[in-house]
């Protein structure tokens, strides 16, 4: 067999020129095939789907439109949710190429829902609106490649620690949610009262089901863990058992009876482009310090990611660091920007991608597939208003779990690792906001690499960054937002 015809061959059973689809994604220079990708779309979908039902629970807390019931608000969150992860996602697929998944992030959306607008006070409009802005300008950093020098600057440990931060930022909400743990006035949180709670049982169960899928290593182990959930408290309810507590502050309106649930929504206007809204009467310093503060929690939380999934494809250099960075950043910076827009929280890339990308997906192929399966989802919208939060964010629990495992890529031997590592990770959970957390490690660096008399380890830019967050703390904490 000649070289010429053996190519061909090689060519044919990696899909490379044998389709369109071979040839834009570039499967035989990547070593895959359609197949290939279209598994791995499919994989990463399934591990990532359960935000169709979690953001809108999430975002629920915070966006209340006269007129409309909590139910009909979840489905046009659900809708927002499938939309701006859609575009997002076909962003990286055929800009970027590479295998990642969007949607908005889970962290992220609570950062808007309960730092930003329960704790702040500010309309959700004008939180979509710092969500628009903070876009654009992730665009034009994008597009002059500044984001990815400043993602240079984020010191390692403050690097490996956000996502561990997170974590537990999430677990307490999920475990709130889920009766698991309770406010007390003398320990500040403590446990609930499991035993007589209807919700902390199902719940419960629920997680552990759900934990047990994905350990058997399950496709899909949080969605099926969402549904079988919510059923069983559908089940209870019917039977007598607990209905009260089963349907009362812990799940969304309607979830326990058939009859009560609303109309299917698909009518979005009353959300897209609700963000021109919140541009009027804006107080300028306040809007400023929100976009920012969304501005370097997205930025973290997107770069971590990236070289996170880079790191199980394989994609990364000699150095650590991803090629061609920013294209998948500009897929996050018009994500967001769409997001936005229509009226849902930041979008960022997902880490349950690695699932794909370990399936051997490679190209973009992978995402326009995952993109493709969101824009089907829009068929199960209005099962979003039936998901009991209980259910729902059980998933923030697993999310959690998986997370904490960043950990042990910490230095914890040195101190000038371990300090700004562990404060970042305590901090966001004990003050409820991942954007403090980011800001004491990045703070902290310069200052104890400066008493170990390793001063010449931090960069200028570094010590830029921490006398801004320096700034931030005084500002934030100061009352100039009271």
């Amino acid at each position: 067999m000649g070289s010429s015809e053996s190519t061909a061959t090689q060519s044919e059973s990696t899909g490379g020129g044998s389709s369109w689809f071979a040839d834009y994604f570039g499967f035989a220079e990547h070593g895959t095939d359609l197949k290939t990708e279209i598994v791995a779309g499919i994989t990463t979908f399934l591990t990532m789907s359960y935000i169709v039902a979690v953001n809108p629970a999430i975002m629920a807390n915070a966006v209340t439109i006269p007129g409309y019931s909590t139910g009909q608000v979840i489905q046009m969150l659900a809708v927002v949710t499938i939309l701006a992860s859609v575009t997002a996602t076909l962003v990286m697929a055929f800009y970027a190429n590479r295998p990642f998944a969007q949607a908005p992030g889970l962290g992220l959306n609570a950062f808007f829902a309960f730092t930003v607008v329960i704790t702040l006070g500010i309309p959700w409009q004008t939180a979509l609106a710092a969500v628009f802005v903070e876009g654009l300008l992730f665009i034009f950093l994008t597009a002059i490649g500044a984001r990815e020098y400043i993602v240079r600057l984020i010191p390692e440990p403050v690097k490996f620690s956000v996502g561990t931060g997170i974590g537990l930022f999430l677990g307490i909400i999920g475990l709130q949610a889920m009766g698991v743990v309770a406010p007390d006035e003398a320990t500040m949180i403590t446990l609930g009262s499991l035993a007589q709670s209807p919700v902390a049982i199902v719940s419960l169960l629920g997680l552990f089901l759900t934990l047990g899928l994905y350990a058997r290593g399950v496709r899909g182990a949080i969605i099926a863990g969402i549904g079988l959930t919510t059923i069983a408290g559908f089940a209870l309810s019917f039977l007598g058992y607990g209905a009260g507590a089963l349907s009362g502050e812990f799940i969304t309106e309607g979830a326990f009876n058939a009859g009560a649930l609303p109309a299917a929504t698909y009518d979005i206007t009353p959300l897209a482009g609700a963000f021109l809204e919140g541009f009027q009467n804006v107080e300028a310093f306040t809007f400023a310090l929100v976009v920012f503060t969304f501005f370097f929690v997205d930025f973290f939380d997107t770069a971590g990611t990236l070289v996170g999934v880079g790191q199980a494809g394989d994609f990364l250099d000699e150095d650590g660091n991803l090629p061609d960075i920013d294209e998948p950043l500009m897929a996050d910076a018009v994500g967001t920007t769409a997001g936005g827009m229509l009226g849902t929280s930041t979008v960022t890339t997902y880490i349950e991608s690695a699932t794909g990308v370990e399936e051997g997906g490679r190209t973009g192929m992978t995402a326009l597939v995952v993109a493709g399966l969101f824009l089907v989802s829009l068929v199960f919208v209005p099962l979003a208003a039936a998901i009991p939060q209980y259910a729902s964010h059980l998933a923030l629990v697993v999310v959690a779990i998986l997370m904490l495992r960043n950990v042990v890529e910490i230095e914890w031997d040195d101190l000038t690792h371990a300090v700004p590592a562990g404060l970042t990770i305590m901090v966001m959970p004990f003050t409820f906001s991942i954007a403090y957390g980011i800001a004491a490690g990045i703070l902290s660096y310069p200052i104890v690499k400066t008493a170990a008399g390793r001063y010449d380890e931090v960069s200028a830019g570094q010590w830029v960054l921490a006398v801004a967050f320096l700034g931030y703390f005084i500002v934030r904490t100061g009352g100039y937002l009271a």
